[in-house]
């Protein structure tokens, strides 16, 4: 029995070493050598360099004179990380088409001045209910609300937005899209220097 169980034990400490302690290490020490950034979750920092979050995850924004992101599915509370997952709610499902119309009327109490046709990432969550993205449409149908809260001119927010805006990954993947916590930050610089 001996005979058999040291191979068994001699293996098992080897790749305990291998698979628990140098691979990781090695994957560990390549990612913050090769992608220092993202290995560290891709944080986001302030004009006083404040961590304020991360540019894969989103935030829940609810103040008028900010962008705001797509609606989160995510429970106990927006935006919850550890709860990535959509609603799973079907297209006629009552509590689906009744979130819908509370977060119309929710952009629509905040800006009563704006006609334009809401754009649907305004009012469904995505897939994962983390993302941080909106399309540029959503980023310019919130300008005149945030131009007023602000008392900003409009121009000054399409500028800020059309450098905030993501292409397509490597030119074909993707819609383009506005980082919406990106954006913030880059409204907030833009007031500080005034």
């Amino acid at each position: 029995m001996i005979k058999h169980l040291k191979p068994a034990i001699i293996l098992f400490v080897l790749l305990t070493l291998l698979t628990g302690v140098i691979y990781p290490a090695v994957v560990t020490g390549l990612a913050q050598l090769l992608f220092p950034t993202q290995a560290n979750g891709s944080l986001m920092t302030d004009s006083h360099g404040k961590v304020t979050g991360s540019a894969l995850i989103g935030q829940p924004f609810n103040n008028p004179s900010y962008f705001w992101g797509r609606p989160s599915a995510t429970s106990p509370f927006p935006y919850n990380a550890s709860a990535s997952s959509g609603s799973n709610l079907g297209p006629t499902n009552p509590a689906l088409i009744d979130g819908i119309k509370a977060r119309l009327q929710t952009l629509k109490d905040n800006d009563p001045d704006n006609k334009a046709p809401v754009p649907v990432d305004l009012l469904t969550a995505s897939a994962s209910g983390l993302d941080p993205h909106i399309s540029p449409a959503a980023a310019d149908y919130q300008i005149n609300r945030v131009a007023k809260s602000r008392n900003l001119k409009p121009k000054v927010l399409h500028a800020l937005i059309n450098a905030n805006t993501q292409s397509r990954q490597w030119g074909f993947l993707g819609e383009p899209r506005v980082n919406v916590l990106a954006l913030n930050l880059a409204l907030e610089a833009y007031a500080t220097k005034q």
